[in-house]
């Protein structure tokens, strides 16, 4: 038999987990001392303890470690490490692109003088929202206005649930004749009407930008968000969003109050 201290030594494991071990029954001492509230521990006891040193290595918490060693099937077994496995996959895929972020954050700031950006880019997992839309070819992007202007009239804002938004489905910048669409968020789903389609849009991982600004100057916002999606190893994966946090009534294109984000739906390579 071996006191704490002892076995604490042999096991090069702290005295402090050992009572922590045995006061959640995960290794309890082989005998307590009645008279003294000594613990004392077994030489094969050592197995049980290594056993759950390497289990904690693996990153299982000790309440899994207590039903694998004391409830579990092997075949059972297997499977938690196997959960484990996948867990700890899907951490190294996230750390590395916590990685890549930080290596694309230095080679911008190595190519600018000030060591800041002017846009800060980051990644939404945003949830799926149900709309109300009107999408038409319109003559220019600022044309888009008129649709909300529509879209006002005909579902009334007290159905929104959000900053209103626009998506634009064609594959590149045009001069004239553009694909917008108009959409506001509403708090529940409404019948669709002549002209004005309510459906959900899909949620998913979105490239996020937040411009603050006039409208002219967006463009500045979208070649940062699409640079960044570059050079952080993603693909765009659908057309482009605004949503348009804020603006004054009437809307003017040169205000430079504004704040709009821009958001590029993507995927990893």
């Amino acid at each position: 038999m071996f006191r704490i201290g002892h076995f604490s030594r042999i096991a090069q494991v702290s005295i402090k987990t050992l009572r922590h071990y045995d006061e959640i029954g995960l290794l309890k001492p082989n005998h307590v001392d009645p008279e003294t509230g000594y613990r004392l521990y077994a030489a094969d006891q050592l197995a049980r303890l290594h056993r759950i040193l390497a289990m904690r290595e693996m990153g299982l918490s000790l309440e899994q470690i207590g039903r694998a060693l004391d409830h579990l099937a092997p075949t059972r077994l297997r499977e938690m490490l196997d959960q484990q496995r996948l867990a700890l996959s899907q951490r190294i895929r996230e750390e590395e692109d916590r990685l890549s972020r930080v290596e694309a954050r230095l080679n911008l700031m190595e190519r600018r003088k000030d060591n800041m950006p002017d846009y800060e880019t980051v990644i939404k997992d945003i949830p799926p929202v149900t709309v109300a839309g009107i999408r038409r070819t319109v003559p220019t992007y600022a044309d888009v206005g008129a649709l909300f202007a529509e879209l006002a009239i005909r579902v009334g804002t007290a159905e929104t649930a959000g900053p209103p938004l626009a998506i634009w489905h064609d594959e590149g910048y045009r001069e004239r004749d553009v694909d917008g669409e108009a959409l506001w968020p509403l708090k529940k789903p409404i019948p669709s009407q002549d002209g004005v389609t309510v459906y959900e849009l899909a949620g998913g991982l979105v490239a996020a930008t937040v411009h603050h600004g006039t409208y002219a100057a967006l463009t500045d916002a979208y070649t940062a968000t699409l640079q960044w999606i570059g050079e952080n190893g993603l693909t765009v994966a659908g057309p482009p969003r605004e949503i348009y946090l804020y603006c004054s009534q009437p809307v003017r294109q040169d205000d430079p109050s504004y704040v709009t984000e821009v958001q590029f739906p993507v995927l990893h390579q």
